[in-house]
């Protein structure tokens, strides 16, 4: 399965990301409401993660009532980011005393091996840009 997306400048001076299914994502920078490049790297992060846990603990008979993630980072210099730190909260459904250590290992897991975000970060997947050598005018 493959991935695309472009992303280009906008005529209000913001920027935007489009899928191939029509989705858009508008971000800029710090400097307005939109998100950041690595806000959306955050997310990217933390959705990743989220939308592979909820399935698999369903999966296993344990419906969360709450799943979220809180995900936080500092930049360490102007082009450095420092750790990030991903704190879950969670509400277990009522009644449910296996829902915590399924939970915990299916969160674990997830992080460790099945979610694409967390294993590209960990083992920095390589970038490579291109430019092409006419550029049009």
């Amino acid at each position: 399965m493959g991935f695309h997306v472009t992303v280009e400048r906008t005529d209000d001076g913001g920027y935007v990301a489009r899928n191939g299914r029509g989705g858009e994502i508008r971000f800029g920078t710090s400097e307005g409401d939109d998100f950041t490049p690595v806000e959306l790297l955050l997310a990217a992060l933390g959705g990743c993660n989220i939308v592979t846990v909820e399935p698999l603990t369903a999966q296993r008979g344990h419906r969360l009532a709450k799943l979220a993630a809180d995900l936080q980072a500092e930049k360490l210099k102007p082009n450095k980011l420092g750790p990030i730190t991903m704190t879950y909260d969670v509400l277990l459904p009522a009644d449910d005393a296996e829902a915590e250590p399924v939970f915990r290992a299916v969160a674990e897991r997830v992080h460790e091996r099945y979610c694409t975000v967390s294993t590209a970060l960990r083992e920095q997947t390589t970038v490579d840009v291109e430019i092409p050598e006419t550029l049009t005018s």
